[in-house]
């Protein structure tokens, strides 16, 4: 890797939480699935806190070196969240919204999951850079740093596009189109799937 980024440890927790908050308080599928704007950004911290804090078990969360954007991969044979977290996280999130979202919520991960690929991949499950430093090509920075460690093992990489802005951009490194998911609000995700290059 570059100077321009690293692997996260437990002490950016934090920071990736920030970060993910604001990338991710306005997006197509993850901004209205929290209804109240007004408390929306304190509400997805809770869920974006379960994902990052588990992805650190990994060695494939990489960051900037201030934070400002964070990309988190998860390796082939690995998991987003572990039972005990998966079982928790409906419940955590009902309590800082109601039950229907909470659920409401859940099923957005559920419908991904049911759609990822047989295959072992790489996962690239979130990216995320904040507002305040968008533009600046921080984000796929980490996906081309990402993208150079997992080409050395000869490995396919997985994603979900929930901005249709974004796809060109990772279609710029390798991926394509794969299929579509249609949330219960409307809502299109594209899959996208990058094959191993050796």
């Amino acid at each position: 890797m570059t100077s321009a980024s690293r692997v996260a440890t437990v002490a950016d927790l934090d920071a990736v939480v920030a970060t993910f908050t604001s990338a991710f308080l306005h997006d197509p599928v993850w901004g209205p699935v929290f209804p109240d704007e007004r408390r929306r950004a304190a509400q997805a911290a809770v869920m974006w806190r379960v994902y990052a804090g588990s992805a650190l078990r990994y060695p494939w969360t990489l960051v900037t070196p201030e934070v400002e954007a964070a990309a988190v991969f998860i390796p082939p044979g690995g998991v987003e969240l572990t039972e005990e977290e998966a079982a928790g996280l409906e419940g955590r999130l009902a309590a800082v919204t109601d039950a229907e979202t909470a659920r409401a919520i859940m099923v957005v991960g559920e419908r991904f999951e049911a759609a990822h690929p047989v295959e072992p991949f790489f996962y690239l499950t979130i990216l995320g850079t904040h507002a305040d430093h968008r533009g600046k090509g921080l984000g796929m920075g980490l996906v081309t740093e990402g993208l150079a460690r997992i080409d050395a093992l000869g490995a396919p990489v997985y994603l979900e596009s929930t901005n249709p802005a974004n796809n060109k951009r990772y279609e710029s490194v390798g991926f394509l189109a794969r299929d579509e998911i249609v949330t219960a609000g409307g809502q299109v995700v594209t899959t996208m799937w990058r094959p191993a290059t050796r």
